[in-house]
Formats: structure tokens, sequence, C-alpha cells
């Protein structure tokens, strides 16, 4: 910005400033002030965006005061009541409104939002369809219609009108970038490199594009291709921080650590540093098995938000890493606490208590994994183990059952249940789930011997999957 476009923005704060004074002094003071109509208008939006809903009531009743026949006012009236819940009375404003000025497109988009916020969605689109009858802004009312598709999971039709939005105005930053979120809601990322590539060929200077195009990529595994569209959008926009941020995201994806790395410390150069960029950071010198420069970025990360739950997870990895598990778990522990949801974690906890010979707690950690994420096949097979290592065959067959039930088609889980059963001496029971799992998948039967080694010299086993042989 120029020093003249400073001045010039500078002395625009001033005067709005000293015309919101005014106000509050006549409101306050009972001095006399005229505001002609369209300083009501900044003087109500400036305490809309403050969130000031008592003066904004004060401003447009005043303003209606001075000017009773001004629609602008109504409608800023009903835009009110309907942050404050009151929609019937604000749509009996509008209805008002609309017989004075039934070609007003704010009329329409005001309707429609409040339609939308009442959750009725076919009335708020009707409304939108009205506005756009008398709009040039049409990008701006496909962009609302396409939220309100988009807030009723009609992906399609979101969809559609966001590429409407864009067809009329390419310069619609909003509408490029829920256009890239609908298509990742669609399942369509394929759709949106080929929407985006196309875009940037016709507007090639287009910071939002390139970016959007780059995410696509990343989520199709096009690493290398994610890249180099981010590197377009840091090139039209070198302080482009989410653009350094997600290229170095593509970067550690591709096991380029180092690289990594710099361009995640680049973004610290153009905004604050954020706790999420201190921990990818930490990941990737956890990657790099250089820990002791982990531990001190996991550390930072928590030092901005001691909230961060992966943070702590990452130290104790890193801990246990360095054969420090005593010390680790009290840090999965902790992120635990934070999240008590997160299967995740408890799996982790288990696993650390596993290690450490704490059966009883571990068991429990493996408990919860199962009620919070039973179609984890892992932690069936997981817990199983725990019970098999510490004799407890029954309880293992057990869970193995109930795992099955849940995933009647994993094939481990049913070489796991025949070695099972075979050590405990039911061979039939044992030779049946053999079958299973051989017809499931033969290629992984060596894990039978894995876990009871000594089944290789079983005949009935051996031959048994020979005769699957391909």
């Amino acid at each position: 910005m120029s020093s003249e476009e400073f001045g010039e923005e500078n002395s625009g704060a001033q005067q709005l400033l000293q015309l919101v004074d005014r106000f509050e002094e006549m409101v306050n003071k009972g001095k006399n002030h005229f505001f002609d109509s369209e300083e009501y208008e900044v003087i109500i939006d400036y305490y809309f965006e403050k969130n000031n809903l008592k003066k904004s009531l004060q401003a447009i009743e005043s303003a209606i005061g001075q000017y009773p026949f001004s629609t602008i006012f109504l409608m800023r009236r009903a835009q009110l009541l309907a942050a404050t819940n009151q929609s019937q009375k604000a749509l009996e404003i509008l209805s008002y409104v609309e017989s004075m000025e039934p070609n007003n497109a704010e009329l329409y988009m005001t309707k429609g939002a409040i339609y939308s916020q009442m959750g009725l969605t076919d009335q708020a689109i009707e409304n939108y369809r009205k506005a756009a009858e008398h709009t040039d802004d049409l990008d701006e009312v496909y962009l609302a219609m396409a939220f309100e598709f988009e807030n009723t999971s009609k992906f399609d039709d979101a969809i559609f009108y966001l590429k409407k939005a864009i067809e009329k105005n390419p310069d619609n930053e909003a509408a490029l970038y829920e256009l890239a979120f609908c298509f990742e809601l669609a399942g369509q990322s394929s759709e949106s490199v080929k929407f985006y590539s196309e875009f940037v060929d016709k507007y090639p200077y287009t910071t939002t594009a390139w970016f959007n195009l780059g995410v696509a990529y990343n989520r199709l595994g096009l690493f290398e291709k994610a890249i180099d569209a981010y590197d377009f959008a840091i090139a039209i926009h070198p302080s482009f921080s989410s653009a350094y941020f997600n290229k170095a995201n593509s970067l550690a994806n591709l096991d380029r650590f180092d690289e990594a790395i710099e361009v995640y410390k680049e973004t610290m150069k153009f905004e604050e540093p954020e706790a999420i960029t201190y921990y990818y950071i930490g990941e990737c010198y956890e990657k790099k098995e250089d820990y002791e420069h982990a531990l001190v970025f996991y550390n930072k990360a928590i030092g901005l938000n001691s909230q961060f739950a992966d943070a702590w997870v990452g130290i104790g990895i890193v801990l246990d890493a360095q054969d420090r598990t005593s010390e680790g778990i009290h840090y999965i522990k902790k992120a635990v606490e934070l999240e008590k949801e997160n299967s995740d974690f408890w799996y982790i906890y288990g696993e650390f208590q596993q290690k450490m010979r704490f059966y009883e707690d571990a068991e429990l950690s493996f408990k919860k994994v199962i009620e919070l994420d039973p179609d984890n096949a892992e932690i069936w097979l997981d817990y199983a183990n725990l019970l098999f290592e510490q004799e407890d065959k029954n309880g293992s067959l057990e869970i193995l059952a109930e795992g099955i039930k849940y995933h009647p088609h994993n094939a481990e889980l049913q070489y796991r249940i025949a070695a099972c059963l075979m050590s405990i001496g039911q061979k039939q029971e044992a030779l049946s789930f053999l079958r299973n799992a051989l017809k499931l998948n033969y290629d992984i039967h060596n894990e039978l011997f894995d876990y009871i080694p000594q089944l290789k010299e079983n005949p009935s086993i051996t031959d048994l999957i020979e005769s699957y042989k391909k």
C-alpha cells in the first residue's frame, strides 16, 4: 500500500468514527444532528459489523423516523429481527417492503437468507430465484443458492450453481474456494482437477484457482503435480502462506522431509506461527528419526496450544522411540484426557500400557477402542493377542469370534482364530476357520505360522493349505 493509499484509508476511518461519534452524541446527549440516508446506512453497517445489535436498532429506528418510506431501513430492521430469532416479524416487514418494491433484489436475498435460517430450503431457493430476476450481481445470488444446496447435501446442485457463479464472475474467490470444497464433499477430485485446469488455462493469474488445483491433485495423491500448482500460486502471490503450507504437506507426503521443513518455515514469514505448523515440522523430524528436533517442535506446538492433543501424542511416540516409554506414556495419557473419544489415542495408550506390562490397563484401553471404533479390524487382533499372551486363550477366542461378526471377510481374523483353536485342541473347528481364511486370502497364510510356528509341523494344517495352492 502506498503512503497516499494509506492516507486515504486512514482518513476514511477517521471520518467513519466522527460520523458514529455524532450519532452517539445525538442519542446520548439529545443533540440535534442531521444525517442523510447514506450516512445512516454507514452507521447501521458499522454497528452490524461490530455485532452491536442494540446500537444497530437505535440507528435503524432513528433512520426510519427520518425516512419512513425508505425500504433500505425497513430491510435493515428485518435483518436485525432475523438476527435475534424473530423471523416471523422480519418476514412481515419484508412482505410490506415487497408490496412497495416488488423488483428489489436485496429484498428477495434477505427473505431467502431468513428462510434458510429457518431451515425452509424450498422457500429460500424460490426467493433466491426471484432475486436473480432483478439483479446484475448474479454471481452472489448463485453463490447463495449453492450454499443452500450444500447445507442439504445436494452437492451436484451446489456445484452447478457455483460454476454458474464463477462463469458470471471469474474473480469471485468465495465461489472458487467453495466449489473446491463441494468437489471434495462429493468425492469428485478428478472433476475438480479438470475444472481448475481448464480455469487456469483461461485465467492463468488467478491465485485461488492454482491453489485449489493443488488441493485437488494432493487429494488424488499426485503430489508432484500439487507442488507445481502451489508453486504457480506462490509465484503470483509470494506471501500466500496457505500455499506454502500445503506445498510442504505435499513434500512431506513424498518423504522429502528436509524440503518440507524449510517450506513449513517459510509460512512463518507471512503469518504468525501456528501450532499445527510446528507439529508438522516435528512430524517431519520424527520421520527422519531426528528425535531431538522432533521434541523441540512438538513442544513448540504445545507452547502455542496446550490443548493440541496430536502434539502430546507426538512427544509420547518420540520418547518411546528413544526407549523412554515410561516417560512417553504420560504424554499419551494427556492426549487421551484431551480427546476422550479419539479411538486412535486410546489404541496407542493401550499399546504403551501393554509394552509396560500394565495388562489390565491395556485391556481397558483396547475395550475403549472397540467401543469407539469396532470397524477397526486391527484392534480385535491386538486385543486377542494381548489375552493370548497372558494364557487367556478362551478370552482371546471370544474376542476373535466377536471381531469376525464385524469383519466376516477379514482373512487375518480367520487365520488367527484357527491358530487359537488349534492351540486348545479344537482341531475340527480350527480347520473350518482355516478353510474360510484360505478362501478369502491364500497369500497371507504364513501369518498362521507367525502366530504359532509349531503349526508348520502339523500335517492336517499343511495338507489343507497345500490343497488351496493355486
